[in-house]
């Protein structure tokens, strides 16, 4: 069953009024938004007009949304300064021109109780795409400036790098509760958290698309995934570049059916299957899952899988759930300076001992495939770490070519079974420690 995206997994902790929550929720699924000097219509288009002098454009480009739903076309070609949370759902038929650039308000006092709740790791956003045959392209920016959190001081995180219900930064762009969605040609800047996120939808397509999340200060970008994508089935991402600090692309508990090919990926913590199992009494799941031609460069991880371990808690958020990952290749991966080609990892944030407390989720089918390039020798020479507090079995790797610069490479292998490699894989020594 579908969870609305504004539910709360700790009601103690909720940063929304019910006031709000309820005109969230009156507002869908209908775009809301009035009809304002700012929007210019002809015919189903409509073009917004720039207020200008740093005025929120945000109440006429909703009025945009509204005007121009069901076959209609939103232009967006010049510069647009956001400071309101942009609700924009039940569309239908709708195309997106964005050749300008928005640029999201550095108000974060604003920004981070107001941004809309989606529950996942306490996941906010603050453009929320929803509804059936949507079209965004352009060749456009969206700019989430993020300078100013990363610089905030004393910022907040929750489990496993989420954010926090005391200090939440949204996602520039969710596509949430949608069908039949292609977002092509653009570039997106300074993601506060998250990039992307694909939230309950289905039938989702990205394609040329340019993230750079990079930090010009002292202080680090946080968690800046390239996408993460939950509870959503068919989605494909592709011929993309990715420059950031961590996962280039995530694939969050209950994502099935998913196609990723022709990414470059930069400073990143690779492709990923997970986190998962983070919360108690919940099933995760990931199946069908194919990655291929990706170019990885300076990067932690290369092909990752990564799940939380067990809890003796019933109510954990670090560990305890179940569930499976299955059926997931990885196979055409040229690495450059990558610290673990290829891992997996069963005792991902886990805080409870993953010895006494395994991994309840599943680990199986795992296939990879033509991985070639050399580790950055952070940890030796290690360059496969099949870590498994579980059994994880049915594990192939082929033609696999990977150095080390620190000497002859090695591979690490814990409670794997019923699995053929192409190089030898030994028990684990002390010292090897897994991000």
């Amino acid at each position: 069953m579908a969870i609305a995206p504004w539910t709360r997994r700790d009601t103690s902790q909720n940063r929304h009024s019910s006031m709000l929550a309820a005109s969230l929720l009156a507002a869908l699924p209908l775009v809301y938004g009035l009809s304002s000097s700012g929007v210019q219509r002809q015919g189903n288009n409509c073009t917004v007009v720039p207020m200008g002098g740093g005025q929120d454009d945000g109440p006429n480009i909703l009025s945009a949304f509204s005007q121009c739903n069901n076959g209609g076309t939103i232009v967006l070609d010049q510069y647009y300064v956001v400071g309101t949370v942009l609700v924009t759902s039940g569309l239908q038929d709708v195309g997106i021109e964005l050749s300008g650039v928005v640029q999201y308000t550095p108000d974060i006092a604003y920004w981070s109780p107001n941004s809309l709740y989606l529950t996942y790791q306490n996941a906010t956003t603050a453009w929320f795409l929803s509804g059936n045959n949507i079209h965004l392209y352009g060749g456009g920016t969206l700019d989430g400036n993020g300078q100013v959190w990363w610089d905030y001081p004393n910022v907040t995180q929750g489990t496993a790098g989420g954010s926090s219900t005391l200090f939440a930064r949204p996602i520039p762009l969710t596509v949430g509760n949608a069908t039949n969605v292609v977002i092509e040609d653009l570039t997106q800047i300074g993601s506060p958290f998250w990039n992307n996120f694909v939230y309950q939808s289905s039938n989702v397509t990205y394609r040329n698309i340019n993230i750079s999340t990079v930090s010009y200060s002292s202080n680090p970008t946080i968690n800046s995934d390239g996408w993460d994508i939950y509870r959503s089935s068919y989605v494909t991402i592709e011929n993309s570049t990715v420059n950031n600090d961590d996962d280039c692309v995530s694939f969050k508990p209950n994502a099935t059916n998913i196609l990723v090919q022709n990414m470059n990926c930069l400073a990143s913590d690779g492709m990923s299957v997970g986190s998962l199992g983070q919360y108690a009494n919940e099933t995760d799941i990931v199946a069908n899952v194919t990655v291929t031609n990706v170019m990885l460069t300076n990067s932690q991880n290369g092909a990752r899988i990564k799940v939380f371990g067990g809890s003796p808690l019933s109510n954990s958020t670090a560990g305890g759930g179940s569930g499976y990952v299955k059926n997931i290749t990885f196979s055409n991966f040229q690495l450059q300076h990558v610290d673990y080609p290829i891992v997996i990892d069963e005792c991902f944030a886990t805080p409870a001992s993953c010895q006494d407390y395994p991994t309840k989720i599943a680990v199986s089918d795992i296939y990879f495939s033509n991985f070639s390039g050399t580790s950055s020798g952070l940890v030796g020479s290690v360059v496969v770490d099949l870590n498994c507090t579980s059994t994880c079995s049915n594990i192939t790797a082929t033609m696999t070519n990977l150095t080390s610069p620190a000497g002859n490479a090695t591979y690490v292998c814990m409670n794997v079974t019923n699995s053929q490699f192409d190089f030898n894989c030994t028990a684990p020594t002390t010292g090897i420690n897994l991000p």
